[in-house]
Formats: C-alpha cells, structure tokens, sequence
C-alpha cells in the first residue's frame, strides 16, 4: 500500500504497472505515489530501435523506471524504462516488496495497540521513517537491536508491540566478507599477545566478527554487516587495530584479501 501521495523526484527509480500500451509509447501508474500516472515515450522504452512496443512492456506489467522529469501543476512524469539496468531494477523491487511488508507490519503492530493503521502512522510511523530512511528499515534494525529506538530518542507506549512485531516477522539480512591475517610475534609471549590483538581486533567492531584458525601463522577474518559498504569498512577497522595492537609489543601481522 502507497503512504506517499506527493511527487516523485527526478532521477528517482519508481515502481510502475502499465496501464496501456500504444504505438507512440506507454501509459503507467506510480504504485508508490497512489497510482499517479506516468509516460514512457518510445524512445525511452529500449536502447536503439523499437520496432515493437510490446516487445518491451505489456498491460498490467510491473516495472522499474527512472523519472526524466516532473510537472506537478499539470500532474506530468516523465519515465524512462531504458535508463534502468538489472541491479537496479532488483534492488528497487526488492525494496518495494520490503515497504509493503513493512506496511502489513504495521498494522499487526496497530491492532495490537486497539488503534487504526492512520493512527499508527499518525503517531510513530512517519516518525520512525524520518529517523530510519525506510519503515522496513525501522522493523529490520530493531529486530536485531531493540535498543536503537531509545538511541534515536524514540519512546512511547507503543515500542513494546513494534519490537515484538519486528522480532517475530523480520529476518535481518546480511552481507558476508572475509579476509585473512598472517601474524607472527617472537616473543615467548607470542602465543598470547597475538591472542590478545584478535581479541583487540573483535571488541573494536560494532558489527558481527569472526576470527578462524587456518594454521600458523594465517587467520580468516569473516565480518558480517547489513550491507557491503559498512562490511569493508568493519572490516579495515578491525584488522587495523589488530595490526596496531600486534606491532605495538613486537609482533608483525599483515592483512591481505586472498588465501595464499
């Protein structure tokens, strides 16, 4: 279900159902924006020459655009399918599915609460938009932590209901990388003091680490994180306090991406 009745921007990707197909381009609604309508013209329906329309979209399809351009006074968007490629078409769809559960989410949390779903909107929804980027957003993150909601300064009767909901309908998703350590250090403390830099390494991450014994001198560093981006970056954080640590009290330790 839409919550959004305002405009898209330009350059957003948009979930659109194609209402009509004609020779000179195709007419679709906005699923995202309570069905406002949109224009495909031909020539942004594929890269180079379209001989055949429906070749490329159909009545009742569901599809992917980027918005070329916006006239709110005249109630005109511009869409174009080419402009779109395959990850972005996934990923917007992906997204678009997650909304639509988050808005079902919702309304469980609502009837727990003896409140209509506008209400539940009304009172926390929008809020926890605002602070999370995506409601979906809100019910993954607290699903694994709970506590973010008093962190952005969000409370009210209704956080117990949304934190069960979320605990009991959302399954966190992850994103894996892995590395691997080559540590060695002299002294007859050795054993210890590289010990103690994996434990340094592992407390310095917020995120989900793992550190594996390979065989000496090697070490696997597996980080799991919501998204790629933030795994790299867990990932330079720990391995760099695990190197500092290390050569700190005399040791050597190296960090490289491939087992060798």
């Amino acid at each position: 279900m839409s919550r959004v009745s305002d405009f898209p921007e330009e350059s957003e990707l948009v979930v659109c159902t194609v209402q009509s197909v004609k020779n000179f381009g195709a007419f679709v609604s906005l699923d995202e924006y309570d069905g406002k309508e949109g224009f495909i013209h031909i020539r942004d329906v594929a890269t180079g020459w379209v001989k055949y329309i429906r070749d490329y979209v159909r009545e009742g399809q569901k599809i992917v655009c980027k918005v070329l351009g916006v006239d709110s006074s005249k109630g005109h968007i511009d869409l174009s399918l080419k402009s779109v490629n395959e990850h972005q078409k996934r990923e917007k769809i992906q997204q678009w599915k997650n909304e639509n559960k988050a808005d079902k989410l919702i309304e469980i949390v609502a009837e727990r609460l003896g409140i209509k779903k506008d209400d539940a909107y009304d009172q926390f929804g929008y809020d926890l938009i605002d602070n999370y980027g995506t409601l979906f957003g809100a019910f993954e993150t607290v699903a694994t932590h709970p506590a973010s909601l008093e962190e952005e300064e969000m409370s009210g009767p209704w956080t117990k209901a949304f934190v069960e909901v979320a605990k009991e309908n959302v399954t966190p998703s992850y994103v894996q990388i892995d590395g691997f350590m080559e540590m060695t250090c002299f002294s007859p403390d050795g054993v210890d003091r590289i010990k103690d830099a994996l434990i340094a390494g592992i407390v310095s991450s917020k995120e989900q680490v793992k550190i594996q014994y390979i065989g000496a001198p090697k070490y696997r560093v597996v980080v799991a994180a919501a998204d790629y981006k933030t795994a790299e970056e867990e990932m330079k954080t720990v391995t760099g306090q695990i190197i500092n640590n290390l050569q700190s009290c005399g040791g050597k330790a190296t960090f490289h991406r491939e087992a060798k």
